[in-house]
């Protein structure tokens, strides 16, 4: 059966097959609606039904607790569609024309950046393109079928190789092997790009970015692309790890500060020790940013790192700063979580 489905406040308008997740349909029409993990577990594309009945489908509880449920908040990256639909979906992309696709890498390089993240960068084949937006991620397609995601840390204008950070998890299924088993010259298989965590450049608004760990990464892509098209807005960098050591680019992003015009960086560590010699921020990294703006609603925000910096950088800068909704980018980094499926 196919359904029609519609998004406001927008107006965009697409058929939907049944068997197919709404965030599937949307993307094979043209739309790119807000999305991350595409796994029911980030909740970046969390929106609200207006009109209309779904199959909640399979998600983690974190992502869609009962109370959104209730108020008849969806994943539509879970989501399929069980009539026509009204959705309301803010930030919505049209006429994306760059497509995933599959390509064997090569490992070029790994570099311990701390203890526990490693740099993994990948060779491209020279006989295949491969386009991208500064901010996106590639899955790493495993033998066992399975699939783990990686911010994309490098800026599209440099061509010919990707750079990936990776943190170890304990126990974890993949991220071992990067730190024990993977060697240079070690062929991997990669699908990409994904995800709609970009720099919108048509905007002229300050930036805040907002990192946590890791999710820097990204970050890191949209500022060399900020470079190189010569952005002339307001950016500050809010970048928290738990201690000094996990700024593991401290002195790159420290270098910007005279490379871009009206480029600020802020360090913020969580957890300082006696003999760390941290003299800067301390908290959280959100904190921080709550602490600098009393006014957020002529910015955009992009916020990259785990689920809950993210939910309390979301609703904290929407509730008391003023920021809008739709100027709220953010890429979620998640782990394998228990889906729970609801009707």
């Amino acid at each position: 059966m196919s359904c029609q489905i519609q998004f406001q406040p927008g107006g965009h308008t697409f058929t939907a097959d049944e068997n197919r997740t709404v965030l599937e349909s949307a993307l094979e029409a043209g739309l790119t609606p807000p999305h991350g993990c595409r796994t029911g577990v980030c909740g970046a594309c969390k929106s609200k039904v207006l009109q209309g009945q779904l199959d909640l489908g399979a998600y983690a509880e974190h992502a869609l607790p009962t109370n959104e449920r209730e108020t008849g908040h969806a994943l539509l990256c879970c989501a399929r569609p069980r009539s026509d639909l009204l959705i309301e979906v803010h930030g919505v992309a049209q006429d994306d024309s760059i497509q995933p696709k599959q390509l064997p890498c090569r490992v070029s390089r790994l570099e311990r950046l701390a203890e526990d993240v490693m740099l993994v960068e990948l060779q491209l084949p020279a006989t295949e393109s491969f386009t991208f937006r500064a901010g996106q991620y590639i899955d790493i397609l495993l033998a066992d079928g399975q699939r783990r995601s990686f911010s994309i840390a490098n800026a599209p204008e440099k061509t010919g190789w990707l750079e990936l950070h990776i943190r170890r998890i304990p126990g974890g299924h993949y991220t071992p092997h990067v730190f024990e088993g993977m060697k240079p010259r070690d062929i991997l298989r990669i699908e990409g790009p994904h995800g709609s965590f970009w720099l919108r450049e048509k905007s002229d608004k300050p930036i805040v970015l907002l990192a946590g760990g890791t999710g820097f990464a990204p970050l890191k892509g949209l500022i060399e692309h900020a470079i190189h098209i010569g952005l002339a807005r307001p950016i500050a960098l809010y970048w928290g790890a738990r201690t000094s050591a996990g700024l593991y680019m401290h002195e790159m992003a420290q270098s910007w500060q005279s490379t871009l015009p009206d480029f600020r960086y802020i360090p913020v560590v969580s957890d300082t020790r006696p003999d760390d010699g941290w003299t800067g921020r301390q908290g959280l990294v959100h904190e921080a940013v709550l602490t600098d703006f009393a006014d957020l609603s002529q910015h955009e925000v992009y916020a990259c790192g785990a689920p809950p910096m993210i939910e309390a950088a979301r609703d904290s800068f929407t509730r008391t700063r003023g920021l809008p909704a739709d100027a709220f980018y953010s890429d979620a980094f998640t782990f394998a979580a228990r889906l729970v499926a609801k009707d």
